[in-house]
């Protein structure tokens, strides 16, 4: 039996559950704020079970799988609990606008200064000399995270070659597994636990190509295949998805990486610059 609740279908079902479930269940009740925010690598390490616990326990409650688990989550919680807190909603009169510029120049100002924080030096580091080195770079995303893998692409078009962005999923496939020790693809994604993207990862590791990763969580499936993880700030509900924060976080790292390619390759990006912005000035009136 199923009611409008999810977290009411849990309590229903509690008797039902195994051990492990039991675990998991009562973790996700007294957590369920902080259940919205965490990949199910996060959950599963919470709830110190494996990650197909969480997968079963999601089947178990009548879920398909932990991003619409999130979904309905999120929807049981009342709006002062859920995502809405603190956008100003329910404020009317002439300070509801005011409160709203305000809290979203501090949402974005607060991924960006948790984007610094959580940041590797030497993870960056370790990037720039890989792009250096590779043959061709890729950039992958699915979804909105597409966008950030598109503007990565054309940051880096104005000043070398060798990179492309390949939009369908399928051809992203099969251009990992054609790929190679000299090749290197950054794979974008929120959460990390985006089927199409991990599967790719998983070819252009069997490829033996080098991968970078730009996410949120430090564990999740997609972890398991980088070569170097660049870590961005900036909570994101599962009713969120999307948001302005998260992609300017990744826009964040995407810049970082430009500009450190830039200074450290100053002659030949000078030179390319210029070769590119010459190219399009007829475009302009």
């Amino acid at each position: 039996m199923q009611s409008s609740s999810l977290l009411l279908d849990i309590q229903l079902l509690y008797n039902q559950f195994t051990k492990t479930e039991k675990k998991i269940a009562d973790y996700v009740v007294e957590n369920a704020n902080e259940v919205l925010f965490m990949s199910i690598t996060d959950l599963a390490d919470a709830c110190d079970v494996a990650d197909a616990s969480v997968h079963r326990f999601c089947r178990t409650v009548g879920v398909k799988g932990y991003q619409e688990f999130k979904m309905k989550l999120s929807l049981s919680l009342s709006p002062n609990e859920a995502l809405e807190k603190g956008t100003g909603e329910g404020e009317e009169g002439a300070d509801a606008l005011p409160s709203m510029l305000d809290f979203v120049l501090e949402t974005h100002i607060s991924a960006l200064r948790e984007t610094r924080m959580l940041l590797d030096m030497e993870a960056v580091e370790k990037a720039i000399v890989m792009m250096e080195n590779a043959r061709h770079i890729y950039f992958f995303g699915i979804g909105d995270s597409l966008l950030t893998a598109q503007e990565a692409r054309n940051k880096f078009l104005r000043i070398i070659n060798k990179v492309s962005c390949i939009q369908d999923p399928h051809m992203q496939a099969m251009s990992a597994s054609m790929a190679s020790a000299d090749d290197l693809i950054f794979i974008i994604s929120y959460s990390g636990s985006t089927k199409d993207n991990v599967y790719v990862a998983e070819i252009a590791r069997q490829s033996g190509a080098k991968i970078v990763g730009i996410t949120r969580f430090l564990k999740s499936p997609l972890t398991n295949y980088m070569d170097v993880l660049l870590t961005c700030g900036a909570n994101e509900g599962p009713l969120e998805g999307g948001s302005m924060s998260a992609k300017m976080s990744q826009l964040y790292i995407i810049d970082i990486l430009f500009q450190e390619y830039y200074k450290r390759n100053l002659t030949v990006c000078r030179e390319n610059n210029k070769k590119t912005s010459k190219a399009v000035v007829e475009k302009l009136y």
